[in-house]
């Protein structure tokens, strides 16, 4: 099963591509896609059309995606639900699955505790799947433990 998966935002947002093929898991593609400060539709569209050509470029059959929690900034959260929002129509469109995962069940999968620390996700994250190049965002790493929720939470 191949999936694409997402951490949301719209300042930075962690995308990655995550394959089970035989009961192994593999990174095919992740980055963190990032939209200069600006007018928030022109980062929306932006976001959608990098968006909709990884969907093309790997093929997914299915899209993760992290269930958004805020207790803050409430302006910051109704721009990362409208992204969210975006991404699953965009994700629909394209006859895609949608699976949504709470940040204590991708803890609980990726570091089998639900109090892990982002340094916990992100050593158990590198003991999961190889990873070949420098990660600079957290946000990446996150769209990687989503996608490795996924695959080993769906039955396909």
């Amino acid at each position: 099963m191949r999936v694409l998966a997402v951490d949301p935002g719209y300042e930075r947002l962690g995308v990655a591509v995550v394959e089970r093929t035989g009961g192994k898991d593999s990174l095919l593609f992740s980055t963190c896609l990032q939209t200069p400060k600006g007018e928030f539709a022109k980062r929306l569209l932006a976001l959608g059309d990098k968006f909709a050509a990884i969907i093309v470029a790997w093929q997914p059959e299915a899209f993760a995606v992290e269930k958004l929690f805020f207790t803050t900034n409430q302006k910051t959260a109704l721009g990362v639900a409208e992204v969210k929002g975006m991404l699953t129509y965009l994700a629909a469109t394209h006859r895609l699955p949608v699976y949504e995962y709470t940040p204590l069940e991708v803890k609980v999968a990726v570091a089998s505790y639900g109090r892990a620390d982002k340094k916990q996700v992100i050593d158990m994250v590198h003991r999961l799947v190889m990873i070949t190049k420098k990660i600079a965002h957290d946000d990446e790493y996150d769209a990687i433990a989503i996608g490795l929720t996924c695959v080993a939470s769906v039955r396909k």
